[in-house]
């Protein structure tokens, strides 16, 4: 069943441009303007309104936004929580403002990219245990699927556990399923992979194994780092859970970009977490 799920995947993937993804020397100014054009950066899609309401669904606990975390209300307000979200998309949000566009801009993302550059580095020299979950399994298939490779090839122990871990829902038609393209977990309903919020993949990844290392979005983040796991987390800026997270000291590195372009105008990410020295 698995094969079937990846082979629809992929089918759901646009053609893959290898020469994006080549690690090479870039500068930083060539990777920023990238972010810009391929809307990684820039005006986010999603909305100051839908910003806003994700931010008080997270203030009224609902599991969609807490993203398998807990405690992450206590002293916080909406007010407060924009002002995480403005640091980390590196411009200000208009706070008399109800809706309109939020901008995300790009020396932040670039920032964020190198910091987390050296932490990927690290477990690759150390041969540290790191496993890859999305649960945006088209738009950032390829950033995670090139990383995961990148980063085996550089000597980390790349780690797959629990696929195939099935498990039923109540008030579903289907099951969920653990399952893998090459070293990238994703939730499949056991169709196609779906994409998701629900932390209960990563609840089963590990009960099978405990990473070193997760790299992560959504709820497979917000669980290893509820289980304590040492993770960089990938967020949007409608994705407060894992900055408040942040905030609170329980993960170093979110990376802040916009989610839903596409899967090959993430190339510029890719590059600024594993080149070493952006000239």
């Amino acid at each position: 069943m698995s094969t079937d799920v990846i082979e629809a995947h992929v089918r759901r993937l646009p053609r893959f441009d290898p020469a994006l993804w080549t690690p090479r020397a870039v500068t930083r100014a060539e990777v920023e303007r990238a972010l810009l054009a391929g809307l990684v950066a820039g005006w986010a899609t999603h909305p100051l309104d839908n910003v806003r309401g994700n931010a008080q669904m997270l203030l009224d606990r609902d599991p969609d936004k807490e993203f398998g975390l807990t405690g992450l209300q206590d002293g916080r307000s909406v007010e407060s929580i924009l002002d995480l979200v403005e640091t980390a998309a590196g411009s200000p949000i208009e706070r008399e403002a109800r809706s309109g566009p939020v901008e995300i801009r790009p020396e932040p993302i670039v920032d964020a990219c190198m910091a987390a550059g050296s932490r990927l580095r690290a477990a690759a020299a150390d041969h540290e245990r790191v496993v890859f979950a999305t649960g945006h399994p088209v738009g950032l298939a390829y950033l995670y699927h090139e990383l995961a490779a990148w980063l085996a090839s550089n000597g980390a122990d790349v780690r797959t556990p629990a696929g195939g871990a099935r498990w039923h829902e109540p008030r579903l038609d289907h099951d969920w399923e653990v399952v893998y393209w090459d070293d990238v977990a994703m939730l499949s309903d056991t169709r196609a992979p779906r994409h998701t919020h629900r932390p209960y993949g990563m609840h089963r990844i590990l009960e099978a194994e405990r990473p070193a290392l997760v790299f992560a979005d959504h709820g497979f983040a917000g669980a290893a780092v509820e289980a304590g796991v040492d993770t960089i987390a990938i967020a949007d800026v409608n994705d407060p859970a894992l900055l408040v997270a942040q905030d609170q000291g329980r993960l170093e590195h979110v990376l802040v970009f916009d989610d839903h372009v596409d899967p090959n105008d993430y190339w510029p990410v890719f590059l600024a977490l594993v080149t070493p020295d952006l000239g």
